[in-house]
């Protein structure tokens, strides 16, 4: 029989501002070393070890994944110029097919016909055949030439977000071009497809560079377009709607800048849109000889304006007054007939439609907000690539509610339904139930909780609950569908979100008011949905178990500290939990862009001791804690590995030091060893890896 793996203590030395750290595990910064990968496998062995026993139940959960989900499938085909534009799954094959085929031959939306694909289908990428000699494959951009006969792609065949670009002529597939390597993974053409714009990254893995690139030419002749020296931004490339407009996106976690360059003039010089000012941030979108603009230049909640294509200074952007203040703006498409809005209010999210009138002051006339008849969900504008059009694709999903994919007629205000989710089986949706509950923040503020189970479930206090959370980067955790969620549902459990502050949900000030300084709100907040979850007896209060992935990781592990006896069994996937030695580091992957987010430790003692009171591996402590389960993957650029395989030794060391006959929960550490920040790649995989966590779940809260 194994043991728990020990790692090897090599105290280092940290001191700043006066505070002195012991760290034992610092060795383990060398992910490529022997040492940190003989500790992973031996931590997968014993993981392994202890959930044999689990291996029926992992099992079976998988097959009921796979009994409810589509396997062979279309996505909702997309009109641009001549062709409908798909992906489509395959039973049996690990990945998606992307294709086209004419819409002259197919005057309606094609369909699978008894599974098989549409008639004349043009393949574009076959994901199976690319990624069949890979462990790990994905694909993270995929562009089709203005002219149609073209395809660039960028691949990952690691986990680490780099990517190699490839060219491609659709026609015979012939491979014309793959000398560019190590992207950033954002692609753009040139109007006369001669010319491909790409990024590059630096030693810190920020992309910080735009080249571009004639095809069929060497690398080493490309030219570079944009240098980003700031370490704080980010940038990114991409064409407007019409392919007229070479983009560049330039950004912090603060501040926006765009750049524009004709397509048709490639080799020009990029514009700026309207040169950057701390603070404030803006988003553009090109729709004729105009832009429209979503900035917070006067709103914390942002606004939209619009200004001319040519647009060199904020000093033209022009208010549009189609929004409230306490409205929070998210972006705006532009068509011919009329302009789509997305916002936020009162914690979820809906879209506003602006009929154009070229008789009016401003050329906008009626406008009014799209409803799909449900108060909880989440609702968004879908893929609309052609600016003629007089219906607006929409999607919309919640808790009880599969993905929907819509038609809305603008002016007639109906809906056309295209796809919903299928979910196969003798599942009854009709037995799902969803409301919001509130909690109340130790500093009085009222916290939304989004909660699902089925109809049987009683609140007695007896039933076993899931609590879920990010609450970074104003990144909104809106509900959302889940068919593997069933298996959950479906034995009696409730699942909920908890809509902490650090997300958008409730405007961008639920945002502000859960980082930098005000970062301990996102824990507290969290710790108050448990405790409403428990005293309002929706759930058991000796089976409540807590997930969060990566930044959510790092919520998981605070909350582990600070209120150990919360939860019976918490999973952190890929979890930031090694936050205060990362962000003191700037050569290591996003760590500069990362000081506007949780402040710059470095410079200021206040935010190195903030940080230093909440990070989790440094406030390990004997005693009481849940069950744990950690999963991470090697290849993980964001969070790196070394992260959890810390936080972990420190917990193992932790046990070791309690009091003789105090109980040890379980702790569990599964690294995927061809993974990246998402888990790994091919589907199949990907449910036989959710399919294990869910059983591990089950067996403890049992």
């Amino acid at each position: 029989m194994l043991e728990p793996p020990v790692a090897r203590r090599d105290p280092v030395v940290r001191e700043h501002h006066g505070d002195r750290f012991e760290d034992p595990y610092a060795w383990m910064a060398d992910r490529d070393g022997d040492e940190l990968r003989e500790l992973l496998a031996a931590e997968n062995a014993w993981a392994t070890q202890c959930t044999e026993h689990l291996r029926p139940l992992a099992d079976q959960v998988f097959e009921e994944f796979r009994s409810r989900i589509e396997e062979t499938d279309l996505s909702v085909p997309v009109r641009h110029d001549r062709w409908w534009y798909y992906s489509r799954t395959v039973e049996g094959e690990q990945y998606a097919v992307e294709a086209r085929v004419l819409a002259a031959d197919h005057p309606q939306r094609p369909v699978l016909e008894d599974g098989r694909p549409p008639a004349g289908e043009q393949v574009l990428l076959d994901q199976n055949v690319e990624g069949r000699d890979h462990e790990f494959f994905a694909v993270g951009a995929s562009e089709v030439s203005p002219a149609g006969d073209l395809l660039a792609y960028a691949v990952d065949v690691v986990g680490d977000e780099r990517y190699d670009v490839h060219v491609r002529r659709i026609a015979d597939g012939e491979q014309l071009d793959d000398s560019v390597r190590r992207t950033g993974g954002s692609l753009a053409w040139s109007l006369d497809q001669r010319q491909l714009f790409y990024t590059k990254v630096d030693d810190a893995w920020r992309p910080h560079q735009v080249w571009r690139h004639e095809v069929g030419t060497p690398a080493e002749a490309d030219v570079l377009v944009h240098e980003e020296t700031d370490e704080r931004f980010f940038v990114g490339v991409g064409t407007s709607r019409d392919d007229r407009l070479v983009i560049i996106a330039i950004g912090s976690k603060t501040t926006s800048e765009f750049r524009l360059l004709d397509a048709d003039d490639p080799l020009g010089r990029p514009r700026v849109v309207a040169p950057r000012r701390q603070g404030v941030e803006y988003d553009i979108e090109p729709f004729g000889e105009q832009l429209l603009v979503t900035h917070n230049a006067n709103r914390v909640n942002f606004e939209l304006a619009v200004a001319p294509v040519t647009c060199t200074s904020a000093d033209e952007w022009v208010p549009l007054g189609v929004t409230t203040e306490d409205e929070y703006v998210t972006g705006a498409e532009g068509f011919d007939d009329f302009i789509a809005v997305s916002l936020r209010r009162e914690g979820g999210t809906g879209i506003r439609v602006v009929l154009r009138d070229a008789q009016a002051p401003n050329g906008l006339g009626e406008a009014h907000d799209i409803a799909v008849g449900e108060p909880i969900g989440t609702l968004l504008v879908g893929v609309n690539p052609e600016a003629s059009t007089r219906t607006l694709q929409v999607v919309h999903e919640s808790l009880v509610t599969p993905r929907t994919v819509e038609d809305y007629d603008v002016h007639a205000r109906t809906f056309t339904l295209l796809k919903q989710q299928h979910v196969r089986g003798d599942v009854d949706l009709g037995r799902y139930r969803q409301r919001r509950e509130w909690a109340t923040a130790p500093d009085g503020t009222r916290i939304p909780i989004s909660v699902v189970h089925r109809d049987d479930v009683v609140a007695d206090g007896t039933a076993p609950g899931l609590l879920n959370a990010y609450g970074a980067y104003g990144i909104a955790s809106d509900p959302w569908f889940s068919v593997l969620r069933l298996s959950l549902l479906d034995r009696g459990w409730v699942f909920a979100i908890a809509h902490v502050r650090g997300g958008s949900e409730m405007g961008r000030t639920w945002y502000d008011d859960g980082k930098l300084e005000a970062k301990p709100n996102t824990f507290s907040d969290f710790v108050a949905c448990a405790d409403h979850l428990i005293e309002t007896g929706i759930v058991a209060p000796d089976r409540l178990a807590a997930e969060g992935g990566s930044a959510g990781g790092l919520l998981i592990g605070a909350v582990v500290n600070q209120a150990p006896d919360r939860f019976r069994f918490v999973h952190a996937q890929v979890p930031f939990v090694d936050a205060l030695s990362s962000v003191l580091d700037p050569s290591l992957p996003l760590t500069v862009v990362e000081w506007e987010e949780w402040g710059n430790p470095v410079d200021d003692p206040a935010a190195y001791a903030l940080i230093r009171s909440y990070t989790p591996y440094e406030n390990v402590r004997p005693g009481p804690r849940p069950s744990i389960l950690v999963t991470a993957g090697l290849d993980d650029t964001r969070v790196l590995v070394t992260e959890p395989a810390k936080w972990v030794a420190a917990m193992r060391h932790a046990d070791r030091a309690a009091p003789e006959g105090t109980r040890t929960p379980q702790l569990l550490f599964r690294t995927e060893m061809a993974a990246g920040h998402g888990g790994r790649s091919g589907r199949y995989d990907l449910w036989r890896q959710w399919a294990w966590e869910t059983a591990v779940l089950i067996d403890q809260t049992s």
